[in-house]
């Protein structure tokens, strides 16, 4: 039996399952949430690591000096990983939702404290797979071809040459520069985006979390609040992270860790640098995460029911 035959054996089976669909159903919110959302990404990337200048004058300077191509560079790194990252978030958040919470049936959702836990131990986990992923997603990121010296010259291009780069002078530990601070961050940053969601998709359609009928509009709003509310818990430890991955061995090291980097960036540019583009990162959160989970709450409920989807409302 050749390879082709075993997918096709194995699809059926893997979809028919409620894990299956929740993995394909997190693949598909992952795909929306990065394609609507990774411009006002870079602008947030380059606030940070920049020092002066605001998010209009930084897209005017990007748009005239590199062309629109720039707010999408790094973007198939993130885009090639995020089905199987978004996914696995997706369901390990089903499974821990409810493992961490014995009071709930099977029947009932799981108690806000088990989609708070949930939450917590989904950002730690994924981590693993994140970092590397935002690491050379920054690299790119960071890439400025409107300068034309050596170093720029020289500098890998697309996202397998960037990890490649990374290994060869780095080696496996410069992959995951930033992972801690990566855990760091997104541990409290899940937990706190799961709950808001299931609390706010209950308080805008009493009874929904049983029933699954709410609005499209009720889970755009509910995920983009969301977004929103994990953006804001974890914004100084996100700039944190970005200044320790943007730098390498060949930039010269600037941070000798997590406080080091905190302690640096204050003392240079004070307090105000540790929520630098926090308002690029607050519109992003709402529209991303908002396309996150209404792509898949509809992807779901589309599998679940045979391709009929179910909502009171759609708009």
């Amino acid at each position: 039996m050749n390879g082709s035959e075993i997918i096709m054996d194995f699809w059926p089976e893997f979809i028919a399952s409620s894990s299956g669909r929740e993995f394909v159903a997190g693949g598909f919110g992952g795909i929306a949430g990065i394609i609507s959302g990774y411009p006002l990404d870079t602008l947030r990337i380059r606030l940070q690591q920049s020092n002066s200048g605001s998010a209009f004058s930084i897209l005017r300077r990007v748009m005239s000096s590199e062309g629109p191509a720039a707010l999408y560079r790094g973007m198939s790194a993130p885009l090639a990983s995020v089905t199987f990252q978004n996914a696995m978030v997706f369901q390990t958040y089903a499974i821990l939702s409810r493992a961490l919470d014995s009071s709930a049936s099977a029947n009932d959702p799981p108690s806000y404290k088990g989609v708070a836990l949930g939450g917590v131990g989904t950002g730690a986990i994924q981590s693993i797979i994140l970092s590397p992923v935002e690491l050379i997603k920054i690299r790119l990121q960071l890439q400025n071809r409107s300068h034309a010296n050596l170093q720029e010259a020289a500098s890998p291009k697309g996202p397998l040459n960037v990890a490649k780069s990374i290994l060869k002078t780095e080696g496996l530990k410069g992959m995951y520069r930033g992972f801690v601070i990566t855990v760091l961050r997104d541990a409290p940053a899940y937990g706190v985006y799961f709950w808001t969601y299931e609390y706010m998709r209950e308080q805008f359609h009493p009874g929904c979390r049983k029933n699954g009928q709410e609005s499209v509009r009720t889970m755009l709003t509910a995920g983009g609040l969301a977004g929103v509310a994990s953006w804001l818990c974890c914004y100084p430890l996100d700039v944190v992270k970005t200044r320790l991955q943007a730098q390498s061995p060949s930039s010269q090291l600037k941070y000798r860790g997590i406080l080091d980097c905190f302690s640096r960036s204050v003392k240079e540019d004070g307090y105000c640098v540790l929520w630098r583009g926090l308002g690029t990162a607050v519109a992003r959160a709402f529209v991303v995460n908002g396309a996150v989970f209404a792509s898949y709450e509809t992807a779901l409920r589309c599998l679940f029911n045979n391709g009929n989807i179910q909502t009171e409302n759609t708009i």
